[in-house]
Protein backbone atom coordinates (compact mmCIF):
# COMPACT_ATOMS: atom_id res chain seq x y z
CA UNK A 1 0.00 0.00 0.00
CA UNK A 2 1.50 3.35 -0.58
CA UNK A 3 2.39 5.71 2.14
CA UNK A 4 -0.14 8.09 3.20
CA UNK A 5 0.89 11.55 4.05
CA UNK A 6 0.50 12.19 7.78
CA UNK A 7 -2.75 14.45 8.48
CA UNK A 8 -0.97 17.01 10.16
CA UNK A 9 0.68 17.57 6.88
CA UNK A 10 -2.85 17.43 4.42
CA UNK A 11 -3.80 20.56 6.82
CA UNK A 12 -0.55 22.39 6.25
CA UNK A 13 -1.55 24.40 3.14
CA UNK A 14 -5.83 24.38 3.46
CA UNK A 15 -5.40 28.82 3.18
CA UNK A 16 -6.19 30.34 6.30
CA UNK A 17 -8.87 33.22 5.45
CA UNK A 18 -8.46 34.88 9.04
CA UNK A 19 -6.42 38.12 9.50
CA UNK A 20 -3.21 37.81 11.02
CA UNK A 21 -3.69 40.30 13.07
CA UNK A 22 -5.37 38.90 16.10
CA UNK A 23 -4.96 35.29 15.45
CA UNK A 24 -4.10 33.46 18.15
CA UNK A 25 -4.69 29.83 17.14
CA UNK A 26 -2.70 28.40 13.64
CA UNK A 27 -5.46 26.89 11.55
CA UNK A 28 -3.97 22.99 11.25
CA UNK A 29 -4.02 22.76 15.17
CA UNK A 30 -7.91 23.50 15.02
CA UNK A 31 -8.47 21.53 12.12
CA UNK A 32 -6.35 18.90 13.82
CA UNK A 33 -7.82 18.88 16.53
CA UNK A 34 -11.63 19.26 15.19
CA UNK A 35 -10.58 15.76 13.67
CA UNK A 36 -9.29 14.22 16.52
CA UNK A 37 -12.56 15.31 18.54
CA UNK A 38 -15.16 13.99 15.87
CA UNK A 39 -13.14 10.71 15.39
CA UNK A 40 -13.61 10.20 19.45
CA UNK A 41 -17.26 10.57 18.78
CA UNK A 42 -17.71 14.48 19.87
CA UNK A 43 -20.19 16.52 18.00
CA UNK A 44 -20.56 20.34 17.78
CA UNK A 45 -17.99 23.18 18.06
CA UNK A 46 -18.09 23.12 22.10
CA UNK A 47 -17.44 19.59 22.35
CA UNK A 48 -14.66 19.83 20.30
CA UNK A 49 -13.12 22.23 22.21
CA UNK A 50 -13.69 20.35 25.89
CA UNK A 51 -12.09 17.78 24.16
CA UNK A 52 -8.69 19.47 23.70
CA UNK A 53 -8.97 20.71 27.42
CA UNK A 54 -9.62 17.28 28.87
CA UNK A 55 -6.96 15.97 26.84
CA UNK A 56 -4.20 18.64 28.66
CA UNK A 57 -2.16 21.58 27.29
CA UNK A 58 0.61 19.02 26.05
CA UNK A 59 -1.82 17.39 23.78
CA UNK A 60 -2.74 20.39 22.14
CA UNK A 61 1.02 21.45 21.90
CA UNK A 62 1.73 18.17 19.75
CA UNK A 63 -1.52 19.11 17.36
CA UNK A 64 0.39 23.06 16.80
CA UNK A 65 -1.18 25.04 19.38
CA UNK A 66 0.99 27.80 20.95
CA UNK A 67 -1.08 29.26 23.68
CA UNK A 68 -3.75 27.60 25.61
CA UNK A 69 -6.14 31.33 25.78
CA UNK A 70 -9.04 31.80 23.19
CA UNK A 71 -9.79 28.45 22.22
CA UNK A 72 -13.47 28.36 22.28
CA UNK A 73 -16.66 27.79 20.39
CA UNK A 74 -16.74 31.15 18.88
CA UNK A 75 -13.39 30.83 17.60
CA UNK A 76 -14.96 27.03 15.73
CA UNK A 77 -17.95 28.82 14.40
CA UNK A 78 -15.79 31.54 12.97
CA UNK A 79 -12.91 29.40 11.16
CA UNK A 80 -15.47 26.87 9.68
CA UNK A 81 -17.97 29.45 8.09
CA UNK A 82 -14.77 30.74 6.18
CA UNK A 83 -12.68 28.18 5.41
CA UNK A 84 -13.10 25.86 2.14
CA UNK A 85 -15.06 23.20 4.10
CA UNK A 86 -15.51 20.93 1.04
CA UNK A 87 -11.54 20.90 0.74
CA UNK A 88 -11.19 20.16 4.20
CA UNK A 89 -13.63 17.09 4.04
CA UNK A 90 -12.05 16.19 0.67
CA UNK A 91 -8.81 15.62 2.91
CA UNK A 92 -9.70 14.01 5.73
CA UNK A 93 -11.60 11.57 3.75
CA UNK A 94 -8.45 10.47 1.72
CA UNK A 95 -6.37 10.29 5.01
CA UNK A 96 -9.18 8.22 6.39
CA UNK A 97 -9.24 6.56 3.60
CA UNK A 98 -5.61 5.80 3.46
CA UNK A 99 -5.46 4.69 7.02
CA UNK A 100 -8.11 1.53 6.26
CA UNK A 101 -6.76 -1.72 5.64
CA UNK A 102 -8.09 -3.20 2.33
CA UNK A 103 -10.60 -5.38 4.45
CA UNK A 104 -11.64 -2.48 6.41
CA UNK A 105 -12.28 -0.42 3.61
CA UNK A 106 -14.23 -2.80 1.72
CA UNK A 107 -16.29 -4.53 4.38
CA UNK A 108 -19.18 -2.47 4.97
CA UNK A 109 -20.41 1.49 3.73
CA UNK A 110 -23.84 2.50 4.68
CA UNK A 111 -25.61 5.78 2.80
CA UNK A 112 -27.31 7.97 4.75
CA UNK A 113 -29.05 11.47 3.89
CA UNK A 114 -29.67 13.90 6.70
CA UNK A 115 -29.76 17.50 7.41
CA UNK A 116 -26.76 18.85 9.37
CA UNK A 117 -27.43 19.82 12.80
CA UNK A 118 -27.39 23.19 13.77
CA UNK A 119 -26.69 24.35 10.24
CA UNK A 120 -30.00 26.19 10.19
CA UNK A 121 -29.63 30.04 10.24
CA UNK A 122 -32.96 31.88 10.72
CA UNK A 123 -35.13 31.53 7.65
CA UNK A 124 -32.19 30.27 5.81
CA UNK A 125 -32.47 25.96 5.79
CA UNK A 126 -29.86 24.12 7.06
CA UNK A 127 -27.52 22.00 5.25
CA UNK A 128 -28.34 18.68 3.98
CA UNK A 129 -26.30 15.90 3.30
CA UNK A 130 -25.67 12.75 2.20
CA UNK A 131 -22.61 10.87 3.61
CA UNK A 132 -20.82 7.36 2.89
CA UNK A 133 -19.90 6.18 6.63
CA UNK A 134 -17.65 2.86 7.86
CA UNK A 135 -19.04 1.64 10.48
CA UNK A 136 -16.18 -0.78 11.20
CA UNK A 137 -13.42 2.08 10.76
CA UNK A 138 -16.16 4.76 13.04
CA UNK A 139 -15.71 7.36 10.34
CA UNK A 140 -17.39 8.82 7.48
CA UNK A 141 -15.26 8.03 4.18
CA UNK A 142 -17.36 10.73 1.75
CA UNK A 143 -20.06 12.59 2.00
CA UNK A 144 -21.94 15.58 -0.32
CA UNK A 145 -23.88 18.65 0.12
CA UNK A 146 -27.26 18.03 -1.39
CA UNK A 147 -28.32 21.75 -2.34
CA UNK A 148 -31.69 23.13 -4.14
CA UNK A 149 -30.73 21.75 -7.94
CA UNK A 150 -30.32 17.83 -6.76
CA UNK A 151 -31.13 15.17 -4.15
CA UNK A 152 -30.46 13.01 -1.61
CA UNK A 153 -30.41 9.69 -4.62
CA UNK A 154 -28.36 11.77 -7.02
CA UNK A 155 -26.23 12.52 -4.65
CA UNK A 156 -25.88 9.07 -3.58
CA UNK A 157 -24.95 8.49 -7.26
CA UNK A 158 -22.13 10.79 -7.30
CA UNK A 159 -20.56 9.23 -4.24
CA UNK A 160 -20.98 5.94 -5.47
CA UNK A 161 -18.81 6.65 -8.27
CA UNK A 162 -15.79 7.85 -6.14
CA UNK A 163 -15.84 5.41 -3.65
CA UNK A 164 -13.75 2.16 -3.53
CA UNK A 165 -16.77 -0.72 -3.91
CA UNK A 166 -15.07 -3.82 -4.77
CA UNK A 167 -16.42 -6.77 -2.41
CA UNK A 168 -18.28 -4.17 -0.63
CA UNK A 169 -21.35 -4.30 0.85
CA UNK A 170 -23.37 -1.10 0.50
CA UNK A 171 -26.49 -0.57 2.95
CA UNK A 172 -29.04 2.53 2.88
CA UNK A 173 -32.83 3.25 3.87
CA UNK A 174 -35.30 2.70 1.15
CA UNK A 175 -34.68 5.97 -0.20
CA UNK A 176 -32.23 4.01 -2.38
CA UNK A 177 -33.97 1.46 -3.47
CA UNK A 178 -33.57 2.56 -7.11
CA UNK A 179 -32.32 0.55 -9.91
CA UNK A 180 -29.66 2.78 -11.41
CA UNK A 181 -28.28 2.62 -7.71
CA UNK A 182 -27.90 -0.75 -7.68
CA UNK A 183 -26.83 -0.91 -11.06
CA UNK A 184 -23.77 1.80 -9.81
CA UNK A 185 -22.83 -0.59 -7.32
CA UNK A 186 -22.89 -3.81 -8.64
CA UNK A 187 -20.70 -2.22 -11.67
CA UNK A 188 -17.41 -1.04 -9.36
CA UNK A 189 -17.57 -4.72 -7.70
CA UNK A 190 -20.04 -4.23 -4.79
CA UNK A 191 -23.01 -5.53 -3.29
CA UNK A 192 -26.05 -4.08 -1.58
CA UNK A 193 -28.53 -4.35 0.97
CA UNK A 194 -31.20 -2.50 0.33
CA UNK A 195 -34.94 -2.79 2.09
CA UNK A 196 -38.16 -2.53 0.00
CA UNK A 197 -41.54 -0.94 1.32
CA UNK A 198 -44.81 -0.75 0.07
CA UNK A 199 -44.44 2.06 -2.28
CA UNK A 200 -42.73 -0.19 -4.47
CA UNK A 201 -45.44 -3.69 -4.25
CA UNK A 202 -44.33 -4.92 -7.78
CA UNK A 203 -40.40 -5.23 -6.45
CA UNK A 204 -42.07 -6.25 -2.96
CA UNK A 205 -44.52 -9.19 -4.71
CA UNK A 206 -41.53 -10.28 -6.84
CA UNK A 207 -39.16 -10.65 -3.88
CA UNK A 208 -42.15 -12.58 -1.95
CA UNK A 209 -42.26 -15.12 -4.82
CA UNK A 210 -38.90 -15.36 -4.90
CA UNK A 211 -38.36 -16.63 -1.35
CA UNK A 212 -41.71 -18.64 -1.30
CA UNK A 213 -42.21 -22.24 -1.55
CA UNK A 214 -44.20 -23.73 -4.51
CA UNK A 215 -47.55 -23.47 -4.79
CA UNK A 216 -49.90 -25.59 -3.17
CA UNK A 217 -50.92 -29.02 -4.70
CA UNK A 218 -47.62 -28.58 -7.17
CA UNK A 219 -44.84 -31.11 -6.27
CA UNK A 220 -41.32 -29.44 -6.70
CA UNK A 221 -38.96 -29.97 -9.74
CA UNK A 222 -37.55 -33.80 -9.73
CA UNK A 223 -34.21 -33.51 -8.37
CA UNK A 224 -31.56 -34.64 -12.14
CA UNK A 225 -30.13 -38.05 -11.79
CA UNK A 226 -26.58 -37.61 -10.47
Amino acid sequence: MEAQPPLMELLQDIPDPRRRRGTRHPLPALLALAVVAMLAGMAGYEAIVQHGKQRGWDFLQQLGFTTRKGLCKATYSRVFRRIDAADFEARVAGWIRGRLGPDEAAEHIALDGKAARGSRDGAAPGAHLVAAYAPRARAVLARLRVDAKTNEHKAALELLGVLPLSGTVVTADAMFTRRDVCQAIVARGGDYVLPVKENQPTLARAIEAAFAGPPPGLSPPAGRPS
